[in-house]
């Protein structure tokens, strides 16, 4: 991309010239035209221009559709971690986020192993319910809408506020509004 300044160029307005990449092409811009074809570029607050990259561009699909591999769906076979360090990976990534070794006993501070996993769903119901686990009592959600359960002022009948007090016009009674 060349600019040339309103005063170097012969009709006294200024350009730009784009050269491609490979250098096949070229063309020429007012720098005003310039400015507007660059900022068509620019997105708009909260919207994405580029949607797919790496292994879903457009690019990457062609390429494996030429090829007759598109349908073929990317998996893992093979790896070099042996089955003991994939064993171990699931430990280590719970404690690099929750800061929380899952297999260091919580009441020795001992290491643990894992001696099988339960995935019967009514063995897990029923060792649950022998560890009074399963039916844990939870805290009712909170009002969506209402003030906390201390903020609430009982009025008695003598200093308790009408609701005519509130109404802005005096001609029509809250039964009105109801």
């Amino acid at each position: 991309m060349t600019y040339i300044a309103a005063n170097d160029s012969s009709d006294g307005v200024s350009k730009v010239i784009y050269q491609s990449k490979d250098g096949t092409s070229t063309k020429t811009f007012d720098a005003l035209d310039w400015l507007a074809q660059l900022v068509t570029h620019i997105p708009n607050k909260g919207e994405q221009m580029v949607r797919y990259y790496g292994y879903y561009s457009n690019k990457s699909r062609g390429l494996r559709k030429k090829a007759g591999t598109d349908d073929q769906v990317p998996a893992l076979i093979d790896s070099d971690i042996s089955p003991w360090a994939f064993r171990k990976n699931w430990a280590r990534l719970i404690q690099k986020i929750y800061h929380v070794d899952p297999l260091l006993c919580p009441k020795c501070f001992g290491s643990m192993r894992i001696i099988s996993f339960i995935e019967d769903e009514q063995l897990v119901k029923k060792i649950l319910k022998h560890l009074e686990l399963w039916d844990v009592k939870r805290k009712p959600p909170p009002c969506a809408n209402g003030p906390p359960p201390e903020a609430f002022i009982i009025y008695d009948q003598s200093s308790a506020p009408s609701a005519d007090d509130y109404l802005i016009d005096v001609d029509y009674p809250i039964e009105t509004y109801l």
